[in-house]
């Protein structure tokens, strides 16, 4: 007769079921890496290309590719800004920002009243960016209003004020902005609405141009409409007060 010893027979151990334990560590260290090298990139990348664009052209940026895919084209001519007739940025700062040479990059009244303005009239949107957010916005990021690309786009103005200065912001800003379908950029505006360089141009050219870039696939240059033509010549006007007070003058020209 076998022996009893008292102990209880030892039971083999079951594994619950689902996915392995060394499996679920695996997979979490995979997203934490992932997260490192977003994080890392995101560190990285925004100073890296802002120091390489402080000296070279943009070659292309995310709004030509997009309106190239829509089929508009692009004719993008660089200019520098010492080539550019000095009525550019003062209608540009006239109409845009007149803060642009005493502010950061950010103009916080014009967006506490830009905000109010949406909450009130949500089917007319109010910007209150400054030259340096669309700036910002129209060399490293896509068009739109959520909020990730608005967090994005404030981090590279901080950059952009802190590694270029506001000659080059205001350089950049002339040569990367739609005047039209497919037309980015002073010197390329000029050559197609009044087929002389932007060296050349007028004080009315300027301010012409300039009036149509916060619509520039719904207002004409060639054929403005009243409104156009009304914002031309309070911008031209405004010019004027920007000259006179040195408002432009942190650009140099």
């Amino acid at each position: 007769m076998a022996r009893d010893t008292g102990r209880a027979k030892s039971r083999p151990r079951v594994r619950p079921k689902g996915r392995p334990a060394k499996a679920r560590g695996g997979f979490w260290r995979f997203v934490r890496r992932l997260l490192l090298i977003l994080v890392v990139i995101a560190i990285v990348v925004p100073p890296a290309s802002v120091v390489v664009y402080r000296f070279v052209p943009p070659p292309i940026t995310i709004l030509m590719i997009t309106r190239l895919i829509q089929g508009h084209g692009m004719d993008y001519q660089w200019r520098s800004l010492s080539d550019m007739s000095p009525s550019l940025p003062a209608a540009a700062v006239a109409s845009e920002d007149s803060l642009f040479c005493s502010n950061h990059g950010f103009d916080f009244d014009a967006i506490e009243k830009a905000m109010k303005n949406n909450e009130r009239r949500p089917g007319r949107i109010r910007g209150g960016s400054t030259i340096s957010q669309q700036t910002a916005k129209n060399v490293f990021l896509w068009p739109g209003r959520d909020y990730v690309r608005k967090a994005i786009e404030a981090w590279y103005t901080v950059l952009i004020e802190a590694i270029w200065g506001k000659p080059r912001i205001m350089e950049m800003y002339l040569n990367v902005i739609e005047f039209g379908p497919g037309v980015y950029g002073a010197e390329a505006a000029s050559q197609h609405f009044f087929h002389k360089p932007a060296s050349k141009l007028s004080a009315a050219g300027a301010a012409r141009l300039i009036a149509v870039l916060p619509r520039p696939l719904k207002w004409d240059v060639d054929e403005p409409g009243r409104y156009v033509v009304r914002r031309t010549g309070h911008i031209d006007r405004a010019m004027g007060t920007i000259r006179n007070g040195g408002l432009a003058d942190c650009v140099g020209r």
